[in-house]
């Protein structure tokens, strides 16, 4: 769960730069490229960069993603800020007037249109800001798979009624509008559905043949030619067992077998978490421990406004204990606990500031450093940062 060189780098931070974020680009590097390998040729693997937007992990990713994936104008000149070559799709619900104009101009090849409104919109201003060039369009569609298909989810964005996408008879009005005289500079390139995260290998190929069949029938229908699916990501990350990953060889084979009849499509994912989750880790130091009524509770430096995975998910954030060998400076007792449970928080003055709850420890000690695993996705990008206004982490990269 710790490597050798985040333990060694952990114990040797100084206490001013507590806490801390240290990323892993090497072992990045290398779990990226294991995806890649285990994908199909026509599979196309886009980074969800909304995962965490760092710009050394964008470019630690890029020798191995097809391109990225933005759902924001901010994200989308972050990425080209930093990579200005790579290929973007824009994705995301709510886009606005201005973000499609910045999208257009900045020569996005690929959008996933949410809507019959967003659509008009992005034909109009197609031919205003890029009428050189056509823009390609996948049409996301919310199909009503149920529980049957989407068991185990985590979170569902699809197959039930929702913000995200278009119901498929919407779809199918586009298609036409598409398909006509009024289309303008939009091209139909495909399908998007991204339907729900957390799913295992066989549950996530369950979906794509879903998806995949009913993009077939509907291009048979309209007579249209839809020779790109794009099923999202989601791919699941156990936060309670770290060694238990996504089955990337068992996904890949699987995907392999649907594209098999199928040598004019092909088939795009963008996973976020799935990828980068594990190359992250989240260092501080105990503070404080305090007993209160039968319980246990160590006070750690920073809290959920730095790591706001555990308290938005509502789980334990899995970590390990690195002592500390600097002397104890106060003439009082060092405080400490031995085989007992205890709970993690943060400085916050909320109950919810909560890391993980009554994890058993042999020994902890007041000074000690605790490492966050898992901590390389949805973690600084998403938190609170300025609540009570602590100090920001420092970052580190391997």
């Amino acid at each position: 769960m710790i490597t050798p060189a985040v333990r060694t780098r952990v114990a040797n931070l100084d206490a001013a730069e507590l806490p801390a974020y240290i990323h892993d680009l090497d072992g990045l590097r290398a779990h990226v490229a294991t995806v890649r390998a285990a994908l199909p040729a026509r599979v196309e693997l886009y980074y969800a960069a909304k995962a965490n937007p760092a710009p050394k992990i964008l470019a630690a990713l890029a020798a191995d993603v097809s391109g990225y994936e933005v759902s924001s104008g901010g994200e989308l000149a972050h990425v080209l800020a930093h990579l200005p070559t790579v290929p973007i799709a824009f994705g995301g619900p709510g886009k606005t007037v201005d973000e499609l104009i910045a999208a257009l101009r900045a020569g996005v090849g690929r959008f996933h249109v949410e809507s019959r409104h967003e659509l008009h919109q992005l034909i109009a201003l197609a031919a205003r800001f890029r009428p050189e060039r056509d823009v390609e369009v996948l049409l996301r569609v919310n199909l009503p798979l149920g529980p049957d298909v989407l068991h185990g989810a985590a979170l569902t964005m699809g197959g039930d009624s929702g913000p995200f996408g278009m119901d498929p008879f919407e779809v199918e009005s586009c298609l036409r509008l598409l398909t006509g005289p009024d289309a303008g500079r939009a091209r139909l390139r495909g399908i998007h559905a991204h339907l729900a995260s957390g799913l295992d290998a066989d549950t996530q190929l369950a979906v794509a043949e879903r998806v995949i069949g009913w993009t077939r029938d509907v291009a048979v229908r309209h007579r249209v030619a839809l020779p790109e699916v794009n099923i999202g990501g989601g791919m699941a990350v156990d936060y309670a067992d770290p060694a238990a990953r996504f089955d990337w060889t068992r996904f890949g084979a699987g995907l392999g077998r649907l594209l098999a009849d199928r040598p004019d499509l092909t088939v795009r994912i963008e996973p976020g978490r799935a990828l980068t989750a594990y190359c992250g880790w989240y260092a501080t130091e105990v503070l404080d421990l305090k007993h209160s009524h039968g319980s246990t509770f160590a006070v750690l430096r920073g809290g959920t406004h730095h790591l706001r995975t555990p308290a938005a998910k509502g789980h334990d954030q899995p970590c390990a204990i690195v002592p500390t060998t600097n002397p104890w400076p106060y003439p009082w007792p060092r405080p400490q606990i031995h085989d007992t449970e205890v709970t993690l928080t943060g400085q916050l003055c909320t109950p919810k500031d909560v890391f993980a709850r009554r994890r058993p420890v042999s020994r902890l000690r007041v000074g000690d450093r605790v490492v966050f695993a898992m901590a390389g996705a949805y973690a600084w990008n998403i938190s609170h940062h300025d609540f009570l206004m602590h100090p920001h982490p420092s970052f580190h990269y391997l």
